[in-house]
This record gives structure tokens, C-alpha cells and sequence, in this order.
């Protein structure tokens, strides 16, 4: 049976890892998005914006596998050998984080996620590099930070405090970018954090419960490309 027997949790990354993951983390967060935007504004014009995207999230992904690499190679090999977990916390992830999504979309707002507005617009004038961002390159890079860094930190002191940073982090990560999205500060796209919530929390299940890292990548993957099918239609 998928559910098998429960391999105890223990933490995959060691103390210099999660040393540089914190850096890396924070640079992530708040440096690298600055100097991108930096960029775009210094030389307007004179870089496609997607193709200017596209180098940002390969260079930051690339980064990624150079400090976590150890941490990347081990969770392979937990995924194929722990095959049977990662399944069944992938597709009972997948199966709930739809469901609570459903759940989550009947809320009224008071805004609208710019994201699901945008996604069509960056579709047709570069729907490969649309696809190859938000599918490939954001999951490999925010699986190994929210839920590999943030997560494994977090949940060696309490697993209910690993999942309400993973969750609640990644949510506000997500929402916090749309306050000043129009030029001026609007407090209420926080409540956007609601919609990213079911998301989180089915990635960090899966995280918890199969035990690899890769799995949670595939599961963002997949996630990703249902959110931008449903922009679409």
C-alpha cells in the first residue's frame, strides 16, 4: 500500500547547509528582487522583459543547485527510495490542495491577484518563457528554501510551528510583492495571502509526509501549471 509504514522525519540538511540556505533565503527574498528591478528600470527598453526574466530565474535556479547541491542530490535519492511516501503524499497533496483551492476561490476579495491578470498577457507575447518560469524554474527554486530551508528549521523545534512559517511565509512571500504593485501602498492584497495558503499547505504535507524534496518541486510544478491553464482560459 502507497501509506505503508512511516519513515521518521529527520532533518536533511546539515547545519552549514541551512547556514547558506538562510543566506541564499534572504537574498532571495530581499536583495535579488531589488537588483532585478534595478535592472529593468536603469535599462528600459533595451531588455525584453521576458527574456530579461527568464535569465534572472535561471541565474537565482543556478544558484540554488550550487548551495544546496548536496541537500538536491540526497533528496533524489530519498525520492527513489522512498517512492511509495512521495507518491502518496504527491497525489494526496495534489487531490487536497485542489480541493481547498476550490474552497478558498469561492471568498469574495476585495482585489484581484494581478498574477492571474498578467499571466495571459505574458503568455502570448512569450509563451515559452512563460511556461519555462512559472512551471520550471520558480519550483526549483522556492521548494528548496520554503519548504527545504524554512521547513526543516522550523519543524526540528515544533512540526506544527514547521508548517504555520511554511505556510504563513510563503503566503505573505507571494501576497506582499501586489501592496505596491500599482505605485502606491494598498494593504488589502494582503488578503491575498488566503489564496496562496491552500497551495503552501499542500506542498509542505507533501514535503512532511514523503520525505523528499523533489517531490514538493513536482507538486509546485504541477500546481503552477493548473494556475496558468485556468489564467488562460
Amino acid at each position: 500500500m502507497l501509506t505503508g509504514r512511516r519513515r521518521p522525519w529527520r532533518p536533511q540538511l546539515t547545519r552549514a547547509e541551512l547556514g547558506r540556505g538562510w543566506v541564499f533565503f534572504a537574498l532571495y527574498v530581499f536583495l535579488f528582487p531589488w537588483l532585478m528591478g534595478w535592472v529593468q528600470r536603469s535599462y528600459q527598453g533595451e531588455f525584453p522583459v521576458a527574456e530579461a526574466n527568464v535569465v534572472y530565474y535561471l541565474i537565482i535556479a543556478a544558484l540554488t543547485f550550487l548551495v544546496l547541491w548536496s541537500y538536491l542530490k540526497h533528496g533524489f535519492r530519498l525520492l527513489l527510495d522512498w517512492l511509495p511516501e512521495n507518491l502518496f503524499a504527491f497525489v494526496t497533496g495534489l487531490a487536497g490542495g485542489e480541493v481547498l483551492t476550490f474552497l478558498v476561490s469561492l471568498i469574495p476579495l476585495p482585489v484581484q491577484n494581478p498574477n492571474l491578470m498578467s499571466y495571459p498577457e505574458q503568455y502570448y507575447f512569450a509563451p515559452a518563457a512563460t511556461i519555462l518560469i512559472l512551471v520550471v524554474l520558480m519550483p526549483l527554486v522556492e521548494e528548496p528554501l520554503f519548504r527545504g530551508v524554512l521547513f526543516t528549521t522550523a519543524r526540528s523545534y515544533s512540526k506544527v510551528l514547521g508548517y504555520v512559517l511554511s505556510v504563513g511565509v510563503y503566503a505573505l512571500y507571494c501576497a506582499a510583492q501586489f501592496v505596491y504593485a500599482y505605485g502606491m501602498l494598498d494593504l488589502r492584497y494582503l488578503l491575498l495571502m488566503i489564496q496562496y495558503v491552500p497551495m503552501a499547505l499542500a506542498l509542505t504535507w507533501c514535503y512532511d509526509r514523503g520525505g523528499s524534496i523533489w517531490s514538493a518541486i513536482a507538486l509546485h510544478m504541477v500546481f503552477n501549471g493548473f494556475t496558468l491553464l485556468s489564467a488562460l482560459r
